[in-house]
């Protein structure tokens, strides 16, 4: 406690979006207005917050890279902006960080997003996905990322059978890696048919 708040005092934390002192995103920065944005991927309906450019595309790079803040206030952004969208009986599943990630960060982004979305609206998390391939979809050209498949494994077939799966995401791109997690979890007998996510690039 007393070394987060030397540190506060050292370094203030300031607005991603616009740089004003005080927090990760700013009352103007946050993206509360504007309808969420309606994608469809194969058989896949995505709701996003909104398009992957400018003060939301900043503060995604900073929760990446290790900003927790910018995690805190992007989960609540998700967390509000997408909650009408998810069935009733929804068992929210996170788009797992390759291990790599994880360590790099100290965390799993899409995890924290999941639960921050689960505690909101009363919906079960469950850590359904692990990836087979190691390689990451980042460097990839849009070919290379659209023909990638088979990267993921449902570790729960027991619990996911018969399940209403909403997908979390933090970008979806091509919408290959969200398709991916749905066919591990539907060849297991799930309803993957819906996804949210950030922002779409």
């Amino acid at each position: 406690m007393i070394l987060s708040a030397l540190l506060e005092a050292l370094f203030p934390l300031a607005c991603i979006g616009c740089g004003r002192p005080g927090e990760a995103l700013c009352e103007t920065c946050v993206p509360r207005h504007g309808p969420v944005r309606e994608l469809a991927t194969g058989p896949l309906h995505v709701y996003s917050v909104g398009r992957y450019a400018g003060a939301l595309r900043r503060t995604i790079l900073a929760y990446k890279r290790g900003r927790r803040d910018a995690g805190a206030a992007l989960a609540a952004v998700l967390a509000t902006r997408v909650g009408a969208f998810l069935p009733e009986r929804a068992v929210l599943v996170p788009v797992p960080t390759l291990a790599k990630r994880r360590r790099e960060r100290g965390f799993d982004q899409c995890e924290r997003l999941a639960r921050a979305i689960g505690a909101g609206s009363e919906r079960p998390v469950l850590l359904a996905l692990a990836h087979i391939a190691g390689d990451a979809q980042r460097g990839r050209s849009r070919v290379q990322r659209i023909a990638a498949r088979g990267r993921f494994r449902c570790l729960a077939p027991e619990l996911v059978a018969g399940a209403e799966i909403v997908l979390v995401d933090d970008v979806i791109t091509t919408g290959a890696t969200l398709r991916d997690c749905a066919a591990a979890l539907n060849a297991c007998g799930a309803r993957a048919e819906t996804a949210v996510v950030l922002a779409d690039a």
